[in-house]
């Protein structure tokens, strides 16, 4: 598994859209988030590397969600992932 405490650099940037911080994993926002929200986005890919994605900016940036999998199914500290999901601060 890759290194969990900073995010990765390959295919991923992160910048500023002007209201929040982006995560974006090739062409998808991943994870935005500001003060007051986060919002994790898979784009339909629900990849090992997207998953780590949000927890590396997760632990990077102190935003406090663990995304794991268990028998298939994408879960949020105990919540059901989907897409666009928010998560208040």
């Amino acid at each position: 598994m890759g290194q969990i405490s900073k995010v990765g650099a390959h295919k991923t940037k992160v910048h500023h859209d002007g209201t929040h911080v982006c995560v974006v994993y090739h062409a998808t926002c991943v994870v935005r988030f500001n003060s007051d929200e986060i919002v994790l986005n898979s784009d339909g890919w629900r990849t090992v590397t997207t998953k780590l994605r949000m927890n590396q900016a997760s632990n990077q940036y102190g935003l406090g969600f663990n995304v794991y999998q268990k028998e298939h199914v994408w879960y949020v500290d105990g919540r059901q992932f989907s897409d666009g999901m928010v998560i208040t601060r």
